[in-house]
């Protein structure tokens, strides 16, 4: 057990989840029209939410493991092979992140130098902004009829085995 265990299954099962949403969207053939419908209250349609998500979590991260990730700043218009392509690159760099020592308050300036914050704080807004707009391209399916996929912690513990059946008697 190492001293980031804490973290390994909220960050995990959040970089599950976008994954899980990106392959869901792409496996449901969409029209080019429906994945620019929007809902109220949403970011936009479902690819630019998704980019959405895919890019800040790599920009909290970035900033946090102060190592590249070069899609956040990339100019390629993302489709859904792409979005997954940059969810792994960010999962393999969360992965290590988490294998080395994190101090949750180490001080990171932010807001063109006018504020400072913990690292803490950047990962629990990683995994609040991520959850927040995984919901709204839920919302949007749902929308158009189509059961949003089940990406809720459980489901990933069902996946990963962190949960099981005991025996019955």
């Amino acid at each position: 057990m190492g001293h980031n265990d804490v973290l390994r299954d909220p960050i995990l099962h959040n970089n599950w989840a976008t994954k899980s949403l990106i392959r869901f969207c792409r496996a449901q053939g969409l029209s080019a029209e429906q994945l620019e419908v929007t809902g109220v209250g949403t970011f936009g349609g479902i690819v630019a939410t998704l980019h959405h998500i895919v890019r800040c979590d790599g920009s909290y991260l970035r900033r946090i493991a102060d190592r590249p990730l070069d899609f956040v700043d990339s100019d390629n218009a993302p489709d859904f092979d792409l979005l997954e392509q940059w969810n792994d690159e960010a999962g393999a760099l969360w992965e290590e992140f988490l294998a080395g020592p994190i101090d949750v308050e180490r001080v990171m300036i932010v807001d063109d130098n006018t504020r400072g914050t913990r690292v803490g704080i950047f990962i629990a807004q990683a995994l609040n902004h991520a959850n927040h707009h995984r919901e709204q391209v839920c919302a949007i399916l749902t929308g158009f009829g189509i059961e949003p996929p089940d990406i809720q912690a459980w489901e990933y513990a069902w996946e990963t085995e962190r949960i099981w059946d005991l025996p019955a008697g």
